[in-house]
């Protein structure tokens, strides 16, 4: 038997330096600790709403606080359907924000697409005058887009709260931005073939954006699921409410039901979440293809 001999290499020989691997350890550590700082940071008022929401009424409002309740009271969810029609108010939320961003994303392509890869005149100042609205603030446009659904007849309608929130310059300058970045030698293949520019928009161009398209659907469903302003200027009959208007009817005049506003606000977060938690994977790679950050 051959005896096996283990040779020492000197850090100087194979190009390993102890404090540098320290060093780069100790970094990653940092980095590693900031990362659960700023999770903890994030994740802490989200589950003192859900903790709130399982308190009484008496401790939820006693100074000084307490994070965990004493007694869970999992009536609060109860009493959210019951108080007020909140299942109702769940479901005009839901399919407003639904309709809204399939309805925007379908539009929002079909510009973008024509903006960035059809050849026509006044192109170039069509799309400038659509990023210029981005700089008109919300509140200029608030009374005049009352003024024109009211005189259309559509208060108190899913028309006044679906319509208005559709356009959007920000998906189109955003989609635009990607078609752009997409080579030439796909449509010359598709054309080559006797594709159709709506064919190579529909076959060839909106299956490659579906990272932009998640990411998009997520921020404009959730811009108009946590929606407040504008649904409650248009709407007075409670049957048309939605979620976030509907959460104020818990603040009287003279007391505030926390615990009742925090557990339908728990409740109101979960469709988030889950869409969240469905779409990660293609939010994440739509934010590295935009440039988001």
């Amino acid at each position: 038997m051959s005896a096996v001999r283990t040779v020492r290499v000197p850090h100087a020989v194979s190009g390993r330096r102890p404090g540098r691997h320290l060093g780069r350890l100790l970094g990653n550590l940092l980095v590693y600790a900031l990362c659960l700082l700023v999770a903890l940071l994030t994740l802490i008022p989200l589950a003192w709403m859900i903790f709130g929401s399982l308190k009484g009424p008496e401790e939820v409002v006693q100074y000084p606080p307490t994070f965990l309740p004493h007694v869970f009271v999992w009536h609060n969810y109860v009493e959210v359907f019951t108080r007020v029609p909140f299942a109702r108010y769940i479901f005009n939320t839901f399919f407003v924000a639904t309709t809204v961003t399939l309805v925007a994303l379908l539009f929002h392509a079909m510009s973008a697409y024509a903006l960035a890869r059809l050849r026509f005149r006044g192109r170039e100042v069509l799309f400038l005058g659509i990023v210029a609205t981005l700089m008109i603030p919300f509140s200029i446009t608030l009374i005049p887009t009352f003024l024109l659904v009211r005189s259309l007849g559509w208060l108190d309608s899913y028309w006044a709260l679906i319509v208005p929130a559709i356009p959007n310059a920000f998906g189109i300058f955003l989609l635009r931005q990607f078609y752009l970045s997409l080579p030439d030698e796909l449509e010359e293949a598709a054309r080559l073939d006797g594709a159709t520019p709506a064919q190579i928009f529909w076959y060839v161009a909106l299956p490659m954006s579906r990272p932009i398209l998640a990411t998009l659907a997520t921020f404009f469903f959730l811009a108009n699921w946590n929606a407040y302003l504008w649904p409650l200027i248009v709407t007075q009959k409670p049957e048309m409410r939605v979620t976030q208007v509907a959460l104020a009817a818990f603040s009287g005049e003279h007391s505030t039901e926390w615990q009742l506003i925090m557990a339908g606000a728990t409740v109101a977060a979960i469709p988030g979440l889950l869409l969240y938690l469905f779409l990660q994977r293609y939010l994440i790679e739509g934010i590295k293809l935009s440039g988001l950050k």
